[in-house]
């Protein structure tokens, strides 16, 4: 939760506001004249007095107006100093141990989900919260542009160690499971590929994983659209596959953009290999364009009709059925 340093303008004497100078979300400079109270004591004209700015910063709240009683215990204006905001954290007590002043912490807004804010620990509560088993740590975050504002909830993200010399990655680029960790590192020889690396990770923190072993110094490892990368084939180098899951486009073989002329002159190179046909069809249809299958049928057929002619060719008269003679003569009866 961010905070900020506060200033309360409010009367010594009782009376009524005169003028009333300050307006919300002002910027107004320390000793600068926000309100004027005239007082109850007698006179003609009633005495008044100058009410300034404590501090400088923005008016967050004016609570009077022009002709309202005033009372030496109401608060009349708030002022908040937002050069500089205070982040509080809610540390678990078993952690608060490993806390100490200047230490430097990654703070995120959901306001601002692409930025990082860092701040150093300025004091760490001197009680612990027994209902939450908490202790409170506050960090002031320099705020120049104005940009964070009081009440806004934050995430915090706690250095408590350094170490040199480490080989680290950003978090982004590690991919597989806990006992299966790897990386996709980019291909010293060929252009657009990349090498799927296993790592052993060690420590990590909310931007960077530690490498103990896997990768050279000069490695350079892909932190955007490795996740797409990892589907992009089971070879351990990606090249089109992996180009084109990444992309959203068509690549040629080597992983270069496959432009439209880089299309045309590859088509043309297939066709003259082929001799000239187009082999787009597939491997049912040969060169000329007839179907296997129908080469076969029409084998079969031009058999059937060879064996049907010998047949009938081998065929004898004493094979022929007899012919049956006619008989003029009349039984008598």
């Amino acid at each position: 939760m961010l905070g900020a340093h506060k200033g309360i303008v409010s009367s010594r004497i009782a009376g009524r506001a005169y003028s009333v100078l300050a307006l919300p979300d002002q910027e107004v400079d320390e000793g600068e004249e926000l309100l004027w109270v005239e007082s109850r004591q007698p006179g003609n004209p009633p005495p008044t007095i100058m009410l300034a700015a404590p501090i400088s910063g923005l008016v967050t709240r004016v609570d009077i107006a022009v002709g309202q009683p005033i009372e030496p215990h109401l608060a009349l204006i708030e002022i908040a100093d937002l050069a500089v905001v205070e982040a509080s954290a809610r540390v678990p007590e078993h952690l608060a141990g490993r806390l100490a002043k200047d230490q430097t912490a990654h703070i995120r807004l959901p306001g601002f989900p692409d930025r990082v804010f860092e701040a150093k620990l300025a004091h760490l509560g001197a009680y612990v919260d027994e209902a939450s088993g908490t202790v409170e740590a506050s960090f002031h975050v320099p705020n120049p542009d104005k940009e964070l504002r009081p009440g806004m909830r934050a995430e915090f993200n706690i250095v408590v160690s350094h170490r040199e010399g480490v080989t680290s990655v950003p978090r982004s680029a590690i991919l597989g499971g806990p006992s299966q960790r790897f990386v996709y590192v980019k291909d010293f020889d060929l252009p657009n590929a990349f090498v799927k690396s296993p790592v052993v990770v060690g420590e990590m923190n909310d931007r960077f994983a530690e490498i103990i072993s896997g990768l050279l110094p000069a490695d350079e490892v892909v932190t955007r659209g490795a996740y797409s990368l990892s589907f992009a084939g089971a070879g351990s180098i990606s090249l089109k596959e992996a180009l084109d899951a990444a992309h959203g486009h068509e690549h040629a073989a080597d992983g270069s953009e496959l432009t439209p002329e880089k299309k045309a002159a590859l088509e043309g190179a297939r066709k003259e290999e082929s001799g000239g046909h187009d082999h787009s069809h597939g491997g049912d249809h040969d060169p000329e364009g007839v179907s296997p299958l129908w080469r076969i049928a029409t084998l079969i057929l031009g058999l059937l009709l060879l064996v049907s002619g010998w047949m009938n060719k081998r065929r004898t008269p004493e094979d022929e059925p007899p012919t049956p003679k006619n008989d003029n003569r009349k039984e008598a009866v």
